[in-house]
């Protein structure tokens, strides 16, 4: 089996960066949602925004973290909120199932997180 080259595990900038960006998450915000158990580190989550390529496993992991810090970032006084949990297809273009054509369906949250 050969190597991949570099160029087929670069995929650029993912929906995950602009998402994080959108509600003011950072790198270290992602680890400490994801907790302990999940093992996730800064440079993977680096790795994920900028488009090297993960492994399901890794993309999963990445989505339940966005998905924590997400819900911390919504706010109480809302009361029932009905949040969107992104899956990985939502967040990298590389996955299956990813449709280029998708909206946030959280987008409303912005402002008022």
């Amino acid at each position: 089996m050969s190597e991949l080259s570099s160029s087929e595990r670069e995929f650029g900038v993912q929906r995950l960066d602009s998402l994080m960006q959108r509600w003011g998450i950072d790198n270290h915000d992602l680890v400490v949602a994801a907790g302990a158990a999940a093992q996730l580190t800064h440079k993977q989550v680096q790795r994920a925004r900028s488009g090297r390529k993960l492994t399901l496993n890794m993309m999963q992991k990445v989505a339940h973290a966005l998905n924590a810090a997400v819900s911390q970032r919504v706010p109480r006084e809302q009361g029932d909120v009905q949040l969107h949990l992104y899956i990985h297809r939502d967040l990298f273009s590389y996955a299956k199932g990813y449709d280029p054509a998708w909206q946030d369906p959280n987008a409303h949250l912005y402002s008022q997180s």
